[in-house]
């Protein structure tokens, strides 16, 4: 049986009482010779076990075929080589366990969850899985249809598909503005050829990591792992990574995107973000609660409590792996949608015309200290963290020092962030809506380009 290649054995103190003192558990990382890296974290709280199997590859390995990794994702749990999609849902759901799948932009992710006592029965079928899944021909001919229905759904309800179509005005025909959900034509497209080939292409150990979090024997578990995995083989080279795209805002733009029979405006407003490694990845999340990430944020309030103009308003960071994107985003009646608009511009002026004093910035810092640790307490949403760490390459320390980078936030600081990372030339605006009345006002905003949500895709 081949061993485990030890590369590192990170450890922590667990998280205490204090949320200042929070830690990431500590957790073995190592690699099998095949090239999958693993990653163990002991927790004996509860007896389960939770799983995750990560590739790199997701809607930016699309290419022309919008949503086939997405379909592949998914396509993975309906059955193996040796087992059916029913054997192995009946085995899952007999023993109370979780089972899932799905591609988002730029990974692949199959997950379990399952009581210790089920491990060495749930364990191999979910190997099966990610190493050899059958793609039944039926059942993937269901799922897709499903995708396809879901789609033609989605575009009934602004709210679903406005990313979607901020995403392609951000990045245009690069690979990061590619939907990860595909469009009918695509998705219809598709054939069981071109998700095996996928599957063969990027499911493979040196592009993959598999992380166990729970109860369980570190010795024991490694075994398991080792022979469950260690025979899984990469053909060919491995893929490489190369940009991805960049935001193109460099001259402010408008996108309306007509729906009839709309009687709200959904829309989104931004431009450039921080990829999700950037070094200051935290302290912008203190400033966007500011801003727009909680329910008495600035732009809630103005928008929501004060105006009665919609009954909702947030802002934030979508981070990537190489870049992100940065949005304002709410939704309004029709007619008061340039109200709307120009009092989130103004609130998010306020960045720059008044800056954030210091109550303000310590009321922020206490909200965000109080919601990370929670965001981190069972073993899925660990093993959902490590995972998330090895596709965007996020080092521990952005965990671990989480307390100590708010804690030192100052207003002077909070404005250097603000001037460095927070878009305000050149805003790009994405418009959902009764063109015959929201066109009339778009070009206010930008050069207008104009969309029809009935067409395929989120592209002009």
């Amino acid at each position: 049986m081949k061993k485990l290649i030890s590369v590192a054995l990170t450890g922590a103190v667990a998280a205490s009482a204090h949320a200042a003192e929070f830690k990431l558990p500590a957790f073995e990382t190592a690699k099998l010779p095949n090239g999958l890296t693993v990653y163990m974290m002991e927790r004996h709280d509860v007896p389960l076990i939770a799983v995750r199997a990560v590739v790199k590859a997701g809607a930016v390995n699309d290419g022309k075929q919008a949503g086939l990794a997405n379909l592949t994702g998914d396509g993975v749990l309906l059955g193996s080589a040796r087992h059916s999609k029913a054997e192995i849902d009946q085995a899952f759901d007999f023993r109370g366990a979780v089972l899932a799948g799905g591609g988002g932009s730029e990974q692949s992710t199959v997950a379990a969850n399952f009581a210790r006592k089920d491990t060495d029965t749930l364990l191999p079928l979910f190997a099966e899985l990610v190493q050899a899944p059958s793609f039944d021909a039926t059942e993937l001919d269901k799922l897709r249809t499903r995708k396809v229905d879901g789609l033609k759904q989605a575009k009934e309800s602004p709210r679903m598909v406005v990313g979607n179509y901020y995403r392609a005005m951000l990045f245009g025909n690069a690979a990061y503005g590619n939907p990860a959900s595909g469009t009918v034509n695509s998705l219809t497209a598709l054939k069981q050829d071109d998700v095996k080939a996928f599957h063969q292409r990027y499911f493979r150990p040196d592009n993959a990591a598999l992380v166990v979090v729970g109860d369980f024997d570190p010795a024991e578990m490694r075994k398991k792992v080792e022979a469950l995995f260690g025979q899984w083989k990469a053909e060919g080279s491995a893929p490489q990574r190369t940009s991805y795209g960049a935001v193109q805002a460099d001259k402010a733009r408008v996108w309306v995107v007509n729906k009839s029979d709309a009687i709200e405006t959904t829309f989104l407003i931004g431009g450039p973000g921080i990829a999700r490694n950037d070094p200051d990845y935290v302290p912008l999340q203190v400033l966007n609660t500011v801003l727009g990430g909680r329910f008495t944020s600035w732009l809630n309030d103005e928008l929501r409590v004060n105006s009665g103009l919609t009954y909702g308003a947030n802002s934030g960071f979508n981070t990537l792996s190489q870049t992100g994107t940065f949005s304002i985003s709410s939704f309004t009646a029709l007619p008061k949608t340039e109200a709307a608009l120009d009092l989130a511009l103004k609130t998010y002026d306020r960045l720059w015309s008044k800056g954030i004093d210091k109550a303000t910035l310590d009321s922020a810092k206490a909200y965000v200290k109080g919601q990370f640790p929670p965001r981190y307490e069972t073993s899925e949403q660990l093993a959902s963290l490590l995972g998330d760490m090895y596709a965007n390459d996020v080092s521990r320390s952005q965990i671990d020092n989480f307390m100590k980078d708010v804690d030192s936030l100052t207003p002077e600081r909070a404005k250097q962030l603000v001037e460095k990372h927070f878009p305000r030339k050149n805003l790009q605006m994405v418009l959902v809506g009764k063109a015959a009345e929201i066109g009339k006002i778009a070009a206010k905003y930008g050069e207008v380009t104009k969309l029809e949500i009935t067409a395929d895709g989120f592209q002009p």
